[in-house]
């Protein structure tokens, strides 16, 4: 909201985050989240960002922003995955598998070691979604085996409400089996 974006600039630097993922579109019906970066550079209350790189593809787009706080700067990428309606599921789960390869890599070649901020709308249903996913992605990576039902009871303990539709919850399951259906099956003798 207009009258949060210095707060939450003030918590991507106190996180250190090296990355934000937005669920949403800036307007679906009604206005959902404001632009809260710039076009080139900007200064919000004693932040100055300013985009370096933008990189647009066919699922999110991409930006690379300095983050400046007096003399340190810091570099905080910005996704925009802007395809997931309201209250629904993606078209398609690879869209999202390749969002959750894509921060990954991000996270991996990150300088700072701080969480990633994740927000839709009102922070419940895709992005409970999309942070269910990518620990699910990471538990059948790790252990071969997923506990979709803990995921989603751990993270209501968090934050309730996570995950707020049968068809979000089927989703996750289905886009979880794909995943392991790509990941190489490990052989037992």
């Amino acid at each position: 909201m207009l009258n949060t974006v210095n707060d939450f600039w003030a918590m991507v630097w106190q996180e250190e985050a090296p990355l934000i993922v937005m669920l949403t579109k800036l307007k679906e019906e009604k206005e959902k989240c404001i632009c809260y970066w710039p076009e080139t550079e900007t200064t919000y209350g004693p932040f100055t960002i300013q985009v370096q790189s933008i990189c647009e593809s066919e699922e999110y787009t991409t930006r690379s922003f300095t983050l400046q706080l007096k003399d340190e700067c810091r570099t905080v990428k910005h996704i925009v995955f802007s395809s997931w309606p309201d209250q629904k599921t993606p078209e398609s789960a690879k869209a999202l598998l390749h969002l959750v390869l894509e921060v990954e890599k991000i996270i991996q070649t990150a300088e700072s070691t701080g969480p990633i901020i994740v927000h839709c709308s009102a922070g419940i249903g895709r992005t409970g979604c999309f942070i269910a996913t990518q620990i699910g992605c990471q538990q059948l990576k790790e252990k071969g085996e997923v506990d979709i039902l803990g995921i989603v009871c751990q993270l209501r303990i968090d934050r309730g409400g996570m995950i707020q539709t049968i068809e979000q919850y089927q989703f996750l399951h289905h886009t979880l089996a794909m995943y392991a259906s790509q990941l190489p099956k490990i052989t037992e003798s």
